[in-house]
């Protein structure tokens, strides 16, 4: 048997708020469209950009609840780095026309951030009872308008951190985390 390898690792925003279901089998799903972009000069020197969208889809299984983490901490414009395996499905529509899609499956997914700001508060995790925190973080970036004029924008973006068995991430931003200090998440 040979072996091969598939998976994806993306950065991005989400284009939208994700969507949530539970399938009939009471499976939950999340699925959001994800931007990924890059820019280039083109022959002439002039700036190319171009933005790729991606579907992703986070399930629900018996040792995370990562579809449930989406829907409540996830909205349009988050920044997220993803990581799953790409999958090709095709389906029948109501037309009886055959349907093709790309769809990144999401195994591991961490909300990207910057500055810590604001009260963390923390909370027992309802699916496994496994402590919980989750705070605000602040990015900010600045750029020159055509005019020359300096430009600043902040986002704030909501974080979650819990405790698993290998490791005690609530507890330590619980303990060691304030107000203002930079962090990598």
């Amino acid at each position: 048997m040979s072996r091969s390898l598939n998976k994806v690792t993306l950065i991005g925003n989400l284009g939208a708020d994700p969507e949530v279901r539970s399938t009939t089998g009471g499976n939950r799903v999340a699925t959001f469209s994800l931007a990924t972009s890059r820019s280039w000069s083109g022959p002439s020197g002039d700036k190319q950009e171009k933005t790729e969208w991606h579907r992703c889809v986070v399930w629900n299984s018996k040792a995370s609840t990562l579809a449930d983490i989406v829907e409540r901490y996830l909205k349009k414009g988050d920044k997220v780095y993803v990581e799953g395996r790409i999958e090709y499905r095709q389906w029948q529509d109501k037309e009886n026309q055959t349907r093709y899609t790309t769809e990144i499956n999401v195994r591991e997914l961490i909300m990207l951030s910057g500055k810590a700001g604001g009260s963390d508060s923390f909370e027992g995790d309802s699916a496994g009872g496994s402590r919980v925190a989750t705070f605000s973080l602040a990015t900010s970036r600045s750029w020159n308008n055509p005019s020359g004029e300096k430009q600043e924008k902040t986002e704030w973006h909501r974080c979650v951190v819990w405790n698993t068995k290998g490791s005690q991430l609530a507890d330590i931003v619980e303990k060691y985390v304030k107000k203002g200090d930079k962090l990598y998440v």
